[in-house]
């Protein structure tokens, strides 16, 4: 299908709103549901925490769901069992009940208030300690605590680091307003960073993690923001005339990358985050959208119909960018939505072909993977750690949220009881 710079964004604008204003009220936290497994599962027994009950959140189920969820372990039963982390473990036993790995932990509240939380974890096989750490958090602190103990675990066991201590931001309707909401990355303790009126789309994670980057529609057209989650300050980036998209953060914080068709028909270009030093990129009759740089920020990749129909090329971000811009998809006639993994080596995408349905190509190979087996797939975003990718779907007539493995194996989907919810991004690892 040849795009058309106009009605292909007021098709995609207006499509977007029209979904979000039949979305219900949101008013809980997102449900996790978890099919299919990992490559591999590492069997491990993490035994209630010493004192767990006079915390007011049980970490121990916190840190089961996590390592449940990656799809890489197995809890095994522990029959109830409460084992401090300073107390003598008999890992012969945990091995014999199938365990290859134990972990052990306390939680115990403070004079000031806080809580001291504690764990150890241990090779049955091998029959050593593997660490452990001690934390002394507020009440506030004590869930993401416990997914910091996760990722401990799952960076000592599987030698990679783990994402559960990262969040997300998604979009959802409360009340009849749009909402901008930051969560923990299994979808608990949602915080609205922006209540608005008007549709919010297309947010994107700063690298530091401090800042989500939007666009908004509160100006009756949409507009680019950057936001400090810290403080609520926002920055208004891009205002210019026509449309105003897809922003994507430069590797070092400084820049975002935006469709911009203040000069005709949709184009890339570079600007500060304080909205300074606009700087366009590709030049020609085309439509040249959805901005991605490269982890080195090297390169951009983005979407265009240069060829006829939407694919995706990459270009330098310096020299003469559009006569070097390069085709990447080939396999199928209708790709869109590039994002790149943390490593640089994968592409996700959304590809057209009996629906669409998210893909991922090795950049390496060309080698092109699809990952899912629903139709109206969207908004791709790597894990920071590249194993994982999020993405917005339906399920059961309705708008949610997903998250498929890097090799297809571990599915998750994330939905609100009540009301959809759209534009996941996943952010990096917190300092």
């Amino acid at each position: 299908m040849q795009m058309r710079v106009a009605p292909f964004l007021r098709q995609c604008l207006v499509a977007w709103t029209m979904m979000m204003l039949a979305v219900g009220v949101a008013r809980a936290q997102l449900n996790v549901e978890i099919s299919g497994v990992g490559s591999s599962q590492f069997p491990i027994a993490v035994a209630n925490f010493e004192n767990e009950a006079g915390s007011p959140q049980n970490l121990t189920a916190v840190i089961r769901s996590d390592l449940t969820r990656s799809g890489r372990f197995r809890n095994i039963d522990v029959a109830g069992a409460t084992v401090a982390e300073s107390a003598k473990v008999d890992l012969g036993g945990w091995k014999g009940r199938g365990a290859d790995a134990f972990v052990a932990g306390s939680v115990t509240k403070q004079a000031n208030g806080n809580f001291d939380v504690r764990f150890r974890l241990y090779d049955t096989v091998k029959g050593e300690s593997l660490g452990g750490l001690a934390f002394n958090v507020p009440a506030s602190q004590l869930r993401v605590t416990a997914h910091k103990i996760a990722d401990y675990i799952y960076q000592k066991l599987l030698g990679e680091r783990g994402v559960f201590a990262t969040r997300l931001s998604y979009v959802s309707r409360v009340g009849g307003r749009y909402q901008l909401l930051i969560s923990d990355s299994d979808g608990a303790n949602s915080v609205a960073a922006l209540s608005s009126p008007e549709p919010i789309i297309s947010p994107t994670w700063s690298p530091d993690g401090t800042k989500v980057a939007y666009v908004s529609f509160e100006s009756k057209k949409p507009v680019v923001y950057v936001h400090d989650l810290a403080s609520g300050k926002r920055t208004l980036v891009s205002n210019q005339k026509g449309n105003n998209s897809a922003p994507s953060w430069s590797p070092d914080g400084r820049k975002l990358a935006v469709s911009l068709s203040r000069d005709g028909n949709t184009q890339i270009y570079l600007i500060n985050i304080d909205g300074t030093g606009l700087r366009r990129l590709t030049q020609g009759s085309a439509i040249d959208t959805e901005p991605q740089f490269s982890p080195d920020g090297k390169t951009i990749y983005f979407t265009s119909d240069r060829g006829g129909a939407p694919q995706i090329y990459r270009m330098p971000v310096e020299g003469e960018q559009a006569a070097r811009a390069q085709r990447v998809t080939f396999k199928g006639n209708y790709n869109v939505s590039p994002r790149i993994s943390p490593d640089g080596k994968l592409l996700a995408y959304i590809s057209r072909g009996g629906g669409f349905k998210l893909h991922v190509q090795d950049l390496t190979n060309g080698d092109v993977t699809a990952l899912t087996d629903t139709s109206n797939d969207e908004a791709p975003s790597f894990a920071a750690n590249g194993k994982y990718i999020l993405y917005a779907t339906r399920a059961g007539g309705r708008a949610v949220l997903a998250a498929v493995s890097v090799d297809g194996r571990n599915r998750q989907i994330l939905s609100l009881q009540s009301g959809d919810v759209r534009e996941p991004a996943w952010g990096p690892f917190m300092q």
